[in-house]
């Protein structure tokens, strides 16, 4: 008898890939737990690195060397010489983006091609910035003619980021770029499911000759990294991208030190329709706006507004569009989107599905997992008609590939149904009148709105939210304001004694 065959045993998983220093003063140390924290690869559900796990001891040793580098070899830089080690950074995360965007795919589970793009583009928001660290301006003020009264924008002291797992050297380059261009120093968090990308990024700080404890880097959980941080008496401002109820969280613990806080939170964004409208074009961007990054961004298009003339055609167009995004792996160059970054909010979208089903809307496509990808945390785009702008679908952050087509009859349901959320972060509509485009633009309740595009965040214009979207603004010169003091200094030129108010 021939022997039976054999089926070749599967090749053994690669050992982790170790991060198991944190970055503080300008040092690489073991964190004082000695734990270390498992990023599992959302595409394989593998651990594919670890990563050392602050607490809060590593938080003050951290704090404690930005608030020496503050004090010491930072503030003793010209702001011209702070803008030259950020634009060296910048050159240096461009050599090395192809490395950076690697780990952030492996990381997160963002196609490759997505996450090369972000850190190319994060760059240029660092080099941005570094053209304006020498020219953060005071202003003189015509006081009385006999004194010199003028203002000086100063730092605000440590800055502690609090980042996020969607996109975390894209949101870092947010904080990082105006606050070290304002003459700050930074104690950085990533979130505890990504956070081996910030440790790449620290290698660059490092190289990129920065002086010893401006930045920090300590990986750690929320509950115990980020609550010390933000709570911290060395610590003067708090920037969070993330959940409204976790900001929450840190403005009451901020509130013990009165820190200055910047928000920016959820989105329930309205993406509004006209049938005057290029519809092809409108078409193209919505499918971009819902389901790019597997719909894991604050400013998805995830409600999508269309007049009643166009709305069924519209609503089909979508959902044939978006059974066409090819979901794969992350390092795959053909992969359109990835999976979601971690079990829990593969679980989160999972549920919102069948809460739209229940609730009676119509999935037109998805609404389950690929059946060519049984592993990683994958989720099908998927397009939901039939649910009134009261459904739970309609008014809470999915934060996954998911969509809703609402009909509006005119202009006035049409701002009426977009205002009809607590978010505020972008809104968009498609009309070829230009009267109404402004119109309408004009009573959106948002801090980003575009017309005939979508969400155009560039580093020159300023972003943030209206109502539970966030406090305060970022990007553009306008986020300056948020990293710097203002102080106001009155200089006596009259050479007369001045009066004595409680002579005889």
């Amino acid at each position: 008898m021939a022997p039976a065959a054999h089926s070749p045993s599967p090749a053994p998983a690669p050992e982790p890939r170790r991060y198991d220093r944190l970055f503080i003063g300008g040092a690489w140390v073991a964190p004082r737990s000695g734990r270390m924290i498992r990023s599992i690869d959302p595409s394989t559900e593998e651990v594919w690195a670890e990563v050392a796990e602050a607490d809060a001891s590593d938080v003050d040793d951290a704090v404690a060397a930005a608030r020496s580098a503050l004090r010491g070899p930072w503030s003793r830089l010209s702001p011209t010489r702070r803008g030259e080690l950020l634009a060296r950074l910048a050159t240096l995360m461009r050599r090395d983006a192809d490395r950076l965007a690697e780990v952030e795919s492996r990381d997160n589970g963002k196609p490759l091609r997505d996450t090369r793009g972000e850190v190319l583009r994060a760059a240029d928001w660092i080099a941005f910035f570094a053209g304006a660290a020498d020219k953060i301006n005071g202003e003189q003020i015509p006081f009385r003619p006999d004194a010199l009264a003028y203002t000086r924008r100063e730092p605000v002291g440590v800055v502690a980021a609090i980042l996020p797992w969607n996109s975390p050297i894209s949101l870092c380059s947010w904080k990082l770029g105006p606050a070290l261009a304002a003459g700050n120093t930074m104690v950085l968090k990533p979130a505890e499911q990504t956070p081996a990308s910030l440790i790449e990024l620290a290698r660059l700080v490092e190289e990129a000759g920065f002086p010893d404890g401006v930045v920090n880097v300590v990986p750690g959980f929320g509950a115990i990294a980020g609550a010390a941080l933000v709570a911290h008496k060395g610590v003067a401002k708090v920037s969070f991208t993330g959940d409204h109820r976790t900001a929450r969280k840190i403005m009451v613990s901020a509130a013990d030190t009165l820190k200055r806080c910047t928000f920016e939170c959820g989105g329930k964004s309205p993406y509004i329709v006209f049938a005057d409208a290029d519809l092809d074009k409108g078409l193209t961007v919505a499918t971009h706006s819902a389901f790019r990054s597997t719909g894991q961004s604050c400013s998805a298009g995830s409600r999508v507004f269309v007049e009643r003339p166009a709305y069924e055609a519209f609503a089909e167009r979508l959902a044939a569009r978006a059974g066409r995004i090819r979901v794969g792996m992350p390092l795959d160059p053909r992969t359109h989107i990835g999976p979601q970054t971690s079990a829990e909010q593969r679980e989160k979208t999972e549920r919102y599905i069948a809460l739209g089903l229940e609730e009676g809307g119509r999935a037109l496509c998805g609404g389950g997992r690929p059946a060519s990808l049984p592993r990683g945390y994958f989720v099908e785009p998927t397009v939901f008609v039939d649910l009134p702008n009261t459904a739970r679908l309609a008014r809470e952050e999915v934060f996954g590939p998911v969509a809703l087509v609402i009909p509006f009859d005119d202009e006035e349901e049409a701002v009426a149904l977009a205002n009809d959320t607590d978010y505020g972060l972008v809104g968009g509509l498609w009309t070829s009148d230009v009267t109404r485009a402004h119109r309408v633009a004009g009573r959106i309740e948002a801090g980003l709105v575009s017309v005939n595009t979508f969400r155009p965040v560039h580093h020159m214009l300023p972003y943030g939210g209206f109502k539970m979207s966030g406090i305060g603004r970022e990007n553009g010169l306008e986020v300056l304001k948020e990293y710097t003091e203002v102080k106001t200094i009155v200089v006596e030129l009259s050479s007369e004694p001045p009066g004595d108010p409680f002579a005889d």
